[in-house]
């Protein structure tokens, strides 16, 4: 079967940046997604069309196809009182190098990495990690197949947010609810 539109497909990957190696999944731990559900960057899906199981991969995605450039306006220096719990700043969680789930003015959740704390502010970058790099993917299909109704629901719902738990009743991104029930 071939990868296309409404398949589940399971891979292994090496991505790679100037030759570093950034991240990995492996046959023990397959990145397995939702082919056309948006859930990965386009250009990705593209490399991977008609490619089956056991079809090996490699290529390169630009910066403007991969996670764009890095926007400078994207570093902001927020007020460091947003950061106080019970009128005391929450310097065990506000940390320079951790990198935290934020929402902006309008309601999106975006993840923003600390730079730097100030007497008055925290310096704060809502870049992806990855802006500005070239990545290259080396890796292997290792299974390519028709999603059931019961995927189709796991599937929705971790991508439409929500993890499903109860400490927090399931109303955080599933990739930032910080409860600890994604570990």
């Amino acid at each position: 079967m071939k990868i296309s539109e409404d398949k589940i497909v399971s891979l292994t990957y090496d991505l790679t940046v100037e030759g570093e190696l950034m991240e990995k999944a492996s046959k023990e731990s397959p990145l397995t997604f939702m082919y056309g559900m948006g859930m990965m960057l386009d250009a990705f899906e593209k490399q991977l069309t008609g490619k089956q199981t056991g079809d090996a991969f490699s290529f390169t995605l630009s910066p403007e196809e991969a996670y764009g450039e890095r926007n400078e306006d994207a570093v902001v220096e927020l007020p460091k009182n947003i950061f106080e719990i019970d009128g005391k700043f929450d310097d065990t969680t506000i940390i320079e190098g951790a990198t935290l789930p934020m929402m902006d003015a309008s309601g999106n959740r975006l993840m923003g990495s600390i730079l730097e704390i100030k007497p008055e502010t925290v310096v704060m970058d809502f870049n992806h990690p990855l802006a500005g790099e070239t990545l290259h993917f080396d890796g292997e299909v290792m299974d390519v197949h028709t999603a059931s109704p019961e995927e189709i629901a796991a599937m929705t719902q971790s991508y439409e947010g929500g993890c499903d738990c109860e400490s927090c009743d399931g109303k955080q991104d599933a990739n930032s609810c910080n409860c600890g029930c994604q570990e």
